[in-house]
């Protein structure tokens, strides 16, 4: 509680953040009521936890090092230059970071953005931007850092497997769900997510190696690149002239994912924890104070070394265990429920599962070796969930008599074996009251003692769903900026992907666009594929149709926002052969479903 509250400046006038059109995007107070005693509806660890994540307002971490905190998931951090400010890490909308911003100048003056720099590639570190520079800042100047890879991470993560993503973020932050004892109380690594305008600013300077050292504004700063961490594309930061280190986020105070619950490629626990102690070779000897992106900071050599050695054997054991019972012949599930942390990382606070958990990461260790398949041949090629749960409820003497044993194994505390076992009657009945009824009710209680503020979101908001109906997605993940940031050949891939396979089986159309300066790209939908090639060669097919247009056209025309028809009518544009393909083509092309059903078949 002393740390997260050191340094404390003030905090914003005004509680609520909103919209240009007056929407609430974030509210400071919505989490007031963590300052009352923990109820019977949260477990203590994660109350405390998510209390110390409520502290909101400006932060001094050291002499010209400050940080925002609470105004969102994440923080964003001012380091002040000799004529103004280096930000790190935006937040994840507009407006927040507007008002974080604010905030800092109503303190320290109205000091000029002078750099911005991105830590890694997940969007509540750089969706904020255009809240404290704008594109004319950039063409003035102003640089934009990054690792290397950065753009390409960014914009894919959120766009090829965005719209499954986003909808479950929606069960991970709870983002709809109502805040209070009995709902959202937080997510470990932070409260919540806002809910405003997400953009993106590319990068104008990578950092590209270990050890490569900028000046921005006269701040000096050596970094550390530690991709495949936290990240696929992260770095972490040390500023020499005042001995302090960011971490970004390789090391925050809860144990991290090493498959976040909303989906993404499996971390590597081994080599996360080598770039920890390379970290602290490089530089915990020469930092007073270790802060990140998210939580507060660790102050004196001693408390951050022991902060980040401890995070680094948090990381190693779980993969090192993992693999020794990997090999034991035990599966995923298994290792999980046999896995048991040391008694002196039990005993550090930052070590708790509050994101990720041991129950998850272990099975993620798994996943990452060996895959989803664990090796028994009874389990290669089982029956999809509504076809199993039709077969199990009819061997179980039917719904009802499910749901009355099930009501037992309520009363006795066995909620794990309720949701597993009536998920197999709403899975063959989804409108079986009585089974929505014990689910949810059941969903709740789990939620009610987890320690994880994930597992609780993901529970609360299954209860909420069965109860009331679908959230759907707060968040938009895929705004205007990370679209315009594609490359052709994204937005070619992207397509592909939208292909109603069997519907375009007997397909066979090629399209070819003459892009001036550009070679040809011949587009071709044939076997239910859509492939791209450039130039010529014998992987081209005839087209049966050319089209001949400026790349803004063709980027409009793949992202849906002009028609086939208005097209054809936009100036520049030539089209010969057969028009109609373009039309067939795009017609075999289906939508994403935002609201997908995740409880319920």
């Amino acid at each position: 509680m002393e740390d997260a509250r050191r340094g404390f400046m003030g905090t914003a006038s005004d509680n609520l953040i909103t919209d240009s059109g007056g929407r609430a995007v974030w509210d400071l107070n919505a989490y007031g009521f963590l300052d009352r005693d923990c109820p019977d509806t949260a477990n203590p660890s994660l109350w405390r936890q998510s209390r110390l994540c409520a502290d909101h307002g400006l932060f001094e971490v050291t002499d010209g090092i400050y940080q925002i905190r609470g105004f969102d998931l994440s923080n964003m951090t001012l380091v002040e230059g000799e004529r103004g400010i280096l930000v790190i890490d935006p937040l994840l909308t507009a407006e927040t970071a507007t008002a974080g911003l604010a905030l800092y100048r109503a303190h320290r003056g109205d000091r000029p953005v002078t750099g911005v720099l991105y830590t890694h590639s997940h969007v509540d570190h750089f969706g904020g931007v255009r809240g404290v520079v704008t594109d004319q800042d950039i063409a003035d100047g102003v640089p934009v850092l990054a690792p290397q890879g950065f753009l390409d991470h960014a914009v894919s993560e959120n766009v090829y497997a965005g719209t499954a993503m986003s909808r479950r973020s929606a069960y991970m932050y709870g983002a709809a769900l109502p805040k209070g004892e009995r709902g959202q109380i937080g997510a470990g690594l932070g409260l919540t997510v806002s809910t405003g305008a997400v953009g993106l600013i590319p990068p104008t300077l990578d950092i590209t190696h270990t050890g490569q050292s900028e000046s921005v504004d006269g701040i000096r700063m050596v970094f550390q690149l530690t991709p495949g961490t936290e990240a696929p594309a992260e770095l972490n930061i040390h500023f020499p002239d005042r001995s302090a280190l960011c971490m970004a986020e390789n090391a925050t105070h809860n144990q991290h994912n090493l498959l976040t619950l909303r989906g993404a490629e499996v971390r590597d626990p081994r080599i996360w924890a080598q770039y920890l102690t390379e970290a602290i070779n490089l530089f915990a000897g020469a930092s007073d104070v270790a802060f990140a992106s998210h939580h507060w900071p660790t102050w004196g050599r001693e408390r951050l070394t022991r902060f980040l050695s401890e995070q680094r054997d948090l990381y190693a054991y779980l993969h090192d265990q993992t693999l020794r019972m990997l090999n034991q012949g035990l599966t995923g599930p298994e290792i999980a429920e046999a896995m048991r942390m040391p008694p002196a990382l039990e005993r550090a606070w930052h070590t708790h599962g509050y994101y990720g958990s041991v129950s998850h990461n272990t099975k993620a260790i798994y996943q990452r070796y060996l895959g989803w398949f664990d090796g028994n041949p009874a389990h290669l090629w089982e029956h999809p969930p509504t076809e199993a749960a039709r077969r199990y409820v009819e061997f179980m003497g039917g719904a009802d008599d499910v749901v009355r044993r099930a009501r037992q194994s309520f009363a006795d505390g066995d909620f794990r074996w309720v949701v597993q076992v009536v998920n197999h009657v709403l899975f063959a009945d989804p409108k079986h009251a009585d089974a929505r009824t014990l689910q949810a009710d059941a969903l709740e209680q789990l939620g009610y003692g987890s320690e994880n503020g994930t597992w609780r979101n993901f529970y609360l908001t299954g209860t909420h769903e069965l109860r009331h109906g679908s959230v759907g997605t707060p968040t938009d993940t895929t705004p205007p900026d990370l679209l315009a940031a594609l490359t052709l050949d994204q937005l070619f891939d992207a397509a592909a992907i939208r292909v109603d396979g069997p519907h375009a089986w007997d397909a066979d159309i090629a399209v070819k666009w003459n892009l001036k300066g550009q070679d040809p790209i011949t587009l071709r939908l044939h076997n239910g594929v859509l492939t791209h090639t450039t130039g010529s060669g014998p992987a081209v097919a005839d087209p049966q149709v050319e089209i001949a247009l400026a790349e803004s056209d063709l980027r409009a025309l793949l992202l849906g926002t002009v028609s086939p028809a208005d097209l054809a009518r936009r100036p520049g544009v030539k089209i010969t052969g057969d028009a109609g393909k373009l039309t067939e083509l795009l017609g075999h092309l289906t939508d994403p479903d935002p609201d997908f059903a995740i409880v319920t078949p």
